[in-house]
Protein backbone atom coordinates (compact mmCIF):
# COMPACT_ATOMS: atom_id res chain seq x y z
CA UNK A 1 0.00 0.00 0.00
CA UNK A 2 1.33 3.29 -0.68
CA UNK A 3 0.73 7.13 1.06
CA UNK A 4 -2.29 7.70 -0.01
CA UNK A 5 -3.91 4.25 1.71
CA UNK A 6 -2.50 5.46 4.93
CA UNK A 7 -3.71 9.13 4.65
CA UNK A 8 -6.92 8.27 3.95
CA UNK A 9 -6.84 5.68 7.08
CA UNK A 10 -5.87 8.57 8.97
CA UNK A 11 -8.47 10.73 7.42
CA UNK A 12 -11.02 8.29 8.34
CA UNK A 13 -9.43 7.82 11.78
CA UNK A 14 -9.63 11.03 12.51
CA UNK A 15 -13.19 11.41 11.11
CA UNK A 16 -14.31 8.44 13.76
CA UNK A 17 -12.53 10.47 16.16
CA UNK A 18 -15.09 13.25 15.53
CA UNK A 19 -17.80 10.88 15.62
CA UNK A 20 -16.90 9.87 19.10
CA UNK A 21 -16.00 13.15 20.74
CA UNK A 22 -19.13 14.96 18.89
CA UNK A 23 -21.55 12.51 20.35
CA UNK A 24 -20.35 12.18 23.94
CA UNK A 25 -18.98 15.29 25.35
CA UNK A 26 -21.70 18.26 25.80
CA UNK A 27 -20.26 20.97 24.85
CA UNK A 28 -20.44 23.71 22.51
CA UNK A 29 -20.10 22.79 18.46
CA UNK A 30 -16.73 24.54 18.08
CA UNK A 31 -15.35 23.76 21.42
CA UNK A 32 -15.36 19.70 20.02
CA UNK A 33 -14.50 20.26 16.89
CA UNK A 34 -11.16 21.81 17.91
CA UNK A 35 -10.74 18.92 20.80
CA UNK A 36 -11.54 16.64 17.85
CA UNK A 37 -9.01 18.21 15.48
CA UNK A 38 -6.34 17.86 17.76
CA UNK A 39 -7.49 13.99 18.36
CA UNK A 40 -7.47 13.44 14.57
CA UNK A 41 -3.89 15.02 14.17
CA UNK A 42 -2.41 13.13 17.00
CA UNK A 43 -3.94 10.13 15.75
CA UNK A 44 -2.52 10.99 11.93
CA UNK A 45 1.15 11.61 13.57
CA UNK A 46 0.84 7.67 15.04
CA UNK A 47 0.25 6.72 11.71
CA UNK A 48 2.82 8.60 9.92
CA UNK A 49 5.44 7.77 12.37
CA UNK A 50 4.44 3.94 12.00
CA UNK A 51 3.97 4.32 8.03
CA UNK A 52 4.56 6.18 5.29
CA UNK A 53 2.69 9.67 4.74
CA UNK A 54 4.39 12.36 6.17
CA UNK A 55 2.55 15.52 7.26
CA UNK A 56 0.24 14.18 5.03
CA UNK A 57 -1.45 11.68 7.54
CA UNK A 58 -1.62 14.30 10.18
CA UNK A 59 -3.25 17.02 8.42
CA UNK A 60 -5.79 14.01 7.01
CA UNK A 61 -6.59 13.16 10.58
CA UNK A 62 -7.32 17.07 11.93
CA UNK A 63 -9.59 17.44 8.63
CA UNK A 64 -11.10 14.40 9.10
CA UNK A 65 -12.09 14.94 13.09
CA UNK A 66 -12.60 18.48 12.22
CA UNK A 67 -14.96 17.29 9.21
CA UNK A 68 -16.62 14.97 11.22
CA UNK A 69 -17.14 16.44 14.57
CA UNK A 70 -19.18 19.89 13.36
CA UNK A 71 -21.75 17.24 11.41
CA UNK A 72 -22.30 14.99 14.14
CA UNK A 73 -22.45 17.81 16.43
CA UNK A 74 -25.63 19.05 14.11
CA UNK A 75 -27.06 15.45 14.14
CA UNK A 76 -26.20 15.01 18.05
CA UNK A 77 -28.26 18.59 18.73
CA UNK A 78 -31.56 17.19 16.06
CA UNK A 79 -31.43 14.16 18.12
CA UNK A 80 -31.51 15.85 21.74
CA UNK A 81 -33.85 18.47 20.72
CA UNK A 82 -36.73 15.74 19.00
CA UNK A 83 -36.68 14.10 22.51
CA UNK A 84 -33.40 11.45 22.86
CA UNK A 85 -31.99 11.08 25.69
CA UNK A 86 -28.55 12.34 26.13
CA UNK A 87 -27.50 8.09 27.00
CA UNK A 88 -28.78 6.76 24.54
CA UNK A 89 -27.67 8.98 21.94
CA UNK A 90 -23.97 8.71 23.10
CA UNK A 91 -24.44 5.00 22.78
CA UNK A 92 -25.30 4.99 19.29
CA UNK A 93 -22.87 7.79 18.06
CA UNK A 94 -20.48 5.92 19.73
CA UNK A 95 -21.16 2.44 17.70
CA UNK A 96 -21.39 4.86 14.82
CA UNK A 97 -17.98 6.20 15.50
CA UNK A 98 -16.86 2.01 15.99
CA UNK A 99 -18.19 1.57 12.47
CA UNK A 100 -16.20 4.31 11.03
CA UNK A 101 -13.34 3.30 11.97
CA UNK A 102 -13.55 -0.58 11.09
CA UNK A 103 -14.79 1.87 7.58
CA UNK A 104 -11.44 3.39 7.44
CA UNK A 105 -9.58 0.49 7.15
CA UNK A 106 -11.00 -0.12 3.32
CA UNK A 107 -8.81 1.30 0.64
CA UNK A 108 -10.51 4.98 0.13
CA UNK A 109 -13.23 4.62 2.62
CA UNK A 110 -11.67 6.94 4.84
CA UNK A 111 -11.84 9.56 2.41
CA UNK A 112 -15.21 8.67 2.04
CA UNK A 113 -16.23 8.56 5.57
CA UNK A 114 -14.62 12.13 6.51
CA UNK A 115 -16.47 13.90 3.47
CA UNK A 116 -19.55 12.29 3.93
CA UNK A 117 -20.97 13.21 7.60
CA UNK A 118 -20.57 17.03 6.80
CA UNK A 119 -23.21 16.43 3.90
CA UNK A 120 -25.04 14.47 5.53
CA UNK A 121 -25.49 17.09 8.36
CA UNK A 122 -25.82 19.66 5.49
CA UNK A 123 -28.67 17.82 4.18
CA UNK A 124 -30.26 17.35 6.78
CA UNK A 125 -30.14 20.54 8.30
CA UNK A 126 -31.97 22.10 4.99
CA UNK A 127 -34.58 19.55 5.58
CA UNK A 128 -35.50 19.93 9.13
CA UNK A 129 -38.66 22.16 9.73
CA UNK A 130 -38.19 25.15 11.73
CA UNK A 131 -40.60 25.27 14.38
CA UNK A 132 -43.88 22.23 14.71
CA UNK A 133 -46.76 24.13 15.89
CA UNK A 134 -48.31 20.95 17.14
CA UNK A 135 -51.89 20.81 18.70
CA UNK A 136 -51.66 24.52 19.67
CA UNK A 137 -53.03 25.79 16.23
CA UNK A 138 -55.94 23.54 17.18
CA UNK A 139 -56.68 25.03 20.16
CA UNK A 140 -57.43 28.72 18.95
CA UNK A 141 -61.44 29.01 18.36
Amino acid sequence: MGAWYWIGVAAGLGAAAGVLLAGTLRAAAVAVAVVAAAAGAGLGYGIDAWQPGSWGDVAAGAAGGLAAALGTATIVRGALRRGGTALGTALIVAAAALVAAGLAWIPAAGYVVALALPALAARLRRRSPERYAGLRTLARD
